[in-house]
């Protein structure tokens, strides 16, 4: 099964939880080996590797991400599966630091954002996003 999207459930899940405190969105992502944009986007038929479409929207979206206050706060090469399915894999890993869940939902209600996610959803054959509060780090796991 493919997740490129939240579901219903899961984005009312979001919403309902605190949206003052900073929060960090783990990332991961598999590309498609070709994007598929919808009939009559613009960029529909121009070839683009999921990779490539990828970028694009990172491109168009970086300037709103940081306006809200977002940054990269880890970003990661995949190598191996250590814990998990044996064929699992991203081409993307990274999270993503905002000031609290209303910077993220300034961001994604932005019109130049919700131009940009057409290449995201070209791009992408299946994600995670996963939204965690923020704690201090320490030695130790616990």
């Amino acid at each position: 099964m493919s997740h490129v999207n939240p579901s219903e459930a899961n984005f009312r899940a979001f919403k309902d939880l605190p949206r003052d405190t900073p929060i960090q969105m783990l990332n991961l992502v598999r590309f498609r080996s070709k994007a598929e944009y919808p009939e009559g986007h613009e960029l529909h038929g121009k070839g683009w590797t999921g990779d490539e479409a990828y970028a694009e929207y990172g491109r168009a979206s970086g300037p709103i991400f940081a306006r809200v206050g977002g940054k990269i706060v880890w970003r990661g090469r995949y190598e191996t599966v250590v814990t998990g399915p044996d064929d699992e894999h991203w081409d993307a890993a990274f999270i993503a630091e905002y000031p609290d869940a209303g910077a993220f939902f300034e961001m994604i209600k932005d019109p130049d954002y919700q131009e940009a996610v057409v290449n995201r959803t070209a791009a992408v054959e299946d994600s995670r996003l996963i939204r965690f509060g923020k704690i201090e780090g320490g030695e130790g796991f616990a």
